[in-house]
C-alpha cells in the first residue's frame, strides 16, 4: 500500500484549510454510516469497479473499505489536511492499495488518461468550480472511462429550492466547508460531455422530514470513447 505523506507521517498540507468543519464532518459522517444508511450507499456506489480508480474529495476515507478486490489501486485526492490525515489512517485499514494525495479538484496532480474510473462522492457541492473539476475528471480518465457518482443537490419543489438557494447565498457555505445545496450534479455531468448511464434520485434520510441536504443522485456516467484533443 503506497501512501503519500510527509516524514512526520502526516499528509502534506493541501490547498483547502477548514479544520473546524473537518472535525465536525468526521464526527457526523461516521454516525451517518448506520443512521442514514450511508454504508449501504457506498457499497452500491463502488460495486463492480476495477482497475485504477481516482477518488476526488475522499474526505476521511469512509469509502476505502468498500472498494472491491478487483480494484488495483485507488488514488484518493483530498485538499483539506486534517481530513487527509484521517483518510491516511483509513487507507492503512483498507483491503486495496490506497494512495492519499493532497490536491485541488480543479487541478488534479495526476497524468492524463491514467485511470479506468473516477469516484465523485459528496464532493461537487463543495468544489470551487464544478465545470473545471469535471473537465479534470475527463482529462484523467481513459477513453470510455467510468464515473461513479453520489452527490446531493437541488430538489424538493419550489419552496425547498428557494430555501437551498437562500442558504447558499448566506451562511451555509462558510459554515460547511464551502458546501452548496442547490447545485445540479447530473446536469453538470451532462454539460461536461459525459454520457450518462443509469442513475436515480435518492432521498436521505429515506424516512422522516426532508432536509435541504436530502436530495441526492446515485449513478454512473462515462467519458466518451474518443481521445481528448491535444
Amino acid at each position: 500500500m503506497r501512501l503519500r505523506s510527509t516524514r512526520s507521517g502526516q499528509v502534506a498540507r493541501g490547498p483547502v484549510h477548514h479544520p473546524l468543519f473537518a472535525r465536525y464532518y468526521a464526527r457526523i459522517s461516521v454516525g451517518a454510516e448506520s443512521r442514514l444508511g450511508m454504508a449501504a450507499m457506498r457499497e452500491r456506489l463502488l460495486a463492480g469497479l476495477a482497475g485504477r480508480v481516482i477518488e476526488i474529495g475522499a474526505g476521511n476515507g469512509l469509502n476505502f473499505r468498500h472498494y472491491p478486490g478487483t480494484v488495483a489501486e485507488v488514488v484518493a485526492i483530498e485538499p483539506e489536511p486534517l481530513l487527509g490525515q484521517m483518510a491516511l489512517e483509513s487507507a492503512l485499514r483498507a483491503e486495496v492499495a490506497v494512495d492519499v494525495v493532497p490536491g485541488a479538484a480543479e487541478a488534479l496532480p495526476v497524468k492524463s488518461e491514467a485511470f479506468d474510473a473516477a469516484v465523485l462522492s459528496l464532493v461537487l457541492c463543495s468544489v470551487r468550480d464544478v465545470a473545471r473539476t469535471l473537465g479534470e475528471v475527463r482529462r484523467v480518465l481513459r477513453p470510455g472511462g467510468e464515473v461513479r457518482f453520489f452527490e446531493h443537490g437541488r430538489g424538493g419543489g419550489r419552496l425547498m429550492t428557494v430555501t437551498q438557494q437562500a442558504l447558499d447565498r448566506t451562511l451555509w457555505p462558510a459554515l460547511n466547508g464551502g458546501c452548496h445545496l442547490s447545485r445540479e450534479p447530473v446536469a453538470a455531468l451532462r454539460a461536461a460531455g459525459f454520457r450518462l448511464g443509469p442513475h436515480r434520485r435518492v432521498l436521505l434520510p429515506e424516512k422522516g422530514p426532508a432536509l435541504p441536504t436530502s436530495y441526492c443522485a446515485l449513478g454512473v456516467a462515462w467519458r466518451p470513447d474518443e481521445p481528448e484533443a491535444r
